[in-house]
């Protein structure tokens, strides 16, 4: 449970750095899942030819921002050989070439590029995070591992006490935050809760939620989703957030 800043005498956003700091290392720390552990520890072996130089994350990848985001953005898993490299989500892939330049233009994010976990790059307002924490094979989690993760999701969700908005990026990730949603009891069915891009619903809680095709390689280059579909969603997460 997040700390009360008030009898602590800690800021609200100190309060906030300090939760985010355990959680961070509990992700870190995970191994619940050994397939998915062998699978990144061994992309970070092998390594791409033109990262073969680099020394690979191959961890758990925690979430980033600013600790009193008032927008969640939610992806399905670290890149295997992005964020499972830089050890932050969307960097250094071409998901993150496609969403950083947005995220820029809208105010969220300080530069439109990340290159890695200390080029400098920081985010306002918003925290990004994932459903699935390791890089999964062909980027396809199963069942039994987005559950064995949905504990980091309800503890990094706990450790933000602004957040107004979630963003989806991609069904996986929409299915897992619902999921995470019914577990907590604070909704009683995701089919209630019908994924499309832009696709729009009040929580109970008074929270909104939002959707949007994932920023991956596969719809962009093929025009599934372009920067003003994108852009959208975000700005109508913007006027949500009252930022």
């Amino acid at each position: 449970m997040p700390s009360n800043s008030k009898s602590t005498g800690l800021s609200s956003r100190e309060s906030a750095h300090s939760q985010l700091a355990l959680v961070r290392q509990a992700i870190v720390d995970c191994n619940l899942c050994p397939r998915l552990r062998t699978y990144c520890q061994g992309i970070g072996e092998t390594r791409r030819r033109a990262f073969i130089d680099q020394t690979y994350w191959a961890k758990p990848v925690p979430g980033f921002g600013d600790p009193l985001a008032r927008v969640l953005i939610m992806g399905l898993a670290p890149g295997a050989h992005g964020a499972n490299r830089t050890g932050r989500p969307f960097t250094g892939d071409g998901s993150g070439d496609f969403m950083y330049p947005v995220l820029h233009d809208l105010g969220f994010a300080s530069k439109p590029r990340a290159v890695a976990a200390d080029d400098g790059l920081k985010l306002r307002h918003a925290w990004i995070g994932s459903v699935v924490r390791c890089a999964p094979p062909g980027d396809k989690p199963t069942p039994t591992e987005i559950r064995a993760c949905s504990a980091h999701l309800t503890a990094e969700i706990a450790a933000l006490p602004k957040v107004r908005v979630i963003v989806c990026l991609g069904k996986i990730a929409w299915d897992g935050f619902l999921a995470h949603l019914v577990h907590m009891g604070d909704i009683t069915r995701r089919s209630l809760y019908t994924f499309s891009h832009g696709a729009e619903y009040i929580l109970p809680d008074g929270k909104v939620l939002l959707g949007s095709y994932h920023p991956s390689l596969r719809n962009t280059n093929t025009g599934r989703l372009n920067s003003v579909m994108f852009s959208r969603v975000f700005v109508r997460a913007r006027e949500l957030a009252r930022i």
